[in-house]
């Protein structure tokens, strides 16, 4: 079963500007690692809140896990969140709370009790190599080891899908690549990973799939891809 599936997909929010997706078909396999790369305005965000329905597709098809996002109803949506876990470039930690109560609560939301989390909460600062820090406040933390407390919060769920948007546009090289280095290990583990980035670096280094979107279409779709990015593209 293919993990995304989209099939000739458009997204128009402005008729007079022309679409932000234009037909564009894409398909990711379980347990995958592909790079979106494009310059500001190429419609990767848009893309990524088409995965998230965030945002209904203006036409074609998109297909996740197995959900026909044409059938999903209004209800099923926080279900289908469970799957796709999400980590932005600025963190969105909650302030207040220590590195395993910003972790936690991805859990307390959907009702897990106080047993559970308290068993796959250590698990899973482990896999972010946070083990010892679960008592450090937000404004404790480097960057890097704030971004990790943010990867942590989206797998704790189990997600099929992770989607890293920029996680690394506000990183040091070191910092970046520790949670690059993070990203491979979830997806060694079996998850299917969605990272978009503006870093030529990481992308060069990393030689997995690249997509490359321009002007809302894919230019290129291929393995082991290198990545030259324009001045205006950063």
């Amino acid at each position: 079963m293919v993990m995304i599936l989209l099939d000739r997909v458009s997204k128009t929010y402005n008729r007079s500007m022309g679409p932000s997706l234009d037909r564009i078909s894409l398909h990711v396999e379980p347990k995958e690692f592909v790079i979106v790369v494009g310059q500001s305005g190429a419609g990767k965000t848009t893309l990524l809140r088409l995965l998230t329905r965030e945002e209904r597709p203006s036409s074609g098809k998109i297909i996740i896990g197995g959900i026909d996002y044409d059938k999903l109803k209004d209800k099923d949506i926080p279900l289908l969140r469970r799957k796709i876990g999400v980590v932005f470039q600025d963190f969105k930690l909650l302030p207040n709370k220590n590195v395993f109560e910003n972790v936690a609560f991805a859990l307390e939301i959907v009702g897990i009790g106080s047993r559970e989390i308290k068993h796959t909460v250590p698990k899973v600062l482990d896999i972010v190599n946070l083990k010892g820090k679960e008592k450090r406040m937000p404004h404790e933390l480097s960057g890097g080891e704030r971004q990790r407390v943010a990867i942590a919060r989206a797998i704790v769920r189990q997600p099929r899908i992770l989607i890293a948007d920029e996680p690394t546009g506000n990183l040091d090289p070191k910092h970046a690549w520790d949670v690059i280095k993070v990203l491979e290990k979830i997806n060694r583990y079996g998850t299917t990973v969605l990272l978009t980035t503006h870093n030529a670096d990481v992308v060069n280094k990393l030689k997995r799939r690249v997509v490359t979107l321009e002007h809302g279409k894919v230019a290129s779709d291929r393995a082991n891809a290198n990545y030259e990015v324009t001045e205006d593209a950063k």
